[in-house]
């Protein structure tokens, strides 16, 4: 079990909590290898509750990314819940709101 990530799989869903304020440099690597265990053959979607998240930085970015490859090309998607406005403007900027869904 990971201290950054914790999640659950149902059915071709995995549902992630991150666990820290930062998903950055520091934590960006636990969250990945956190990630990468949970994973399975079949997952299409990840939903990812953010809301212990104050703040995200490139490191960050990148795990998010590398999650998202991870997934079917077709019907593969992330989805972000309860994302505080720091963070999405980060996402916002990157115009990764286009391949990432976000709910606040």
């Amino acid at each position: 079990m990971s201290a950054i990530v914790e999640g659950e799989l149902k059915n071709k869903t995995l549902h992630l909590l991150v666990k820290t304020p930062r998903l950055n440099a520091a934590s960006a690597r636990e969250f990945k290898s956190g990630c990468q265990h949970l994973l399975q053959p079949g997952v299409e979607f990840v939903v990812i509750d953010f809301r212990n998240v104050d703040s995200v930085d490139s490191s960050g970015v990148g795990a998010l990314l590398s999650l998202y490859k991870y997934l079917p090309r077709e019907t593969g998607q992330v989805t972000l819940l309860h994302v505080k406005p720091p963070v999405q403007s980060v996402v916002e900027l990157l115009r990764l709101h286009r391949i990432l869904q976000i709910q606040s």
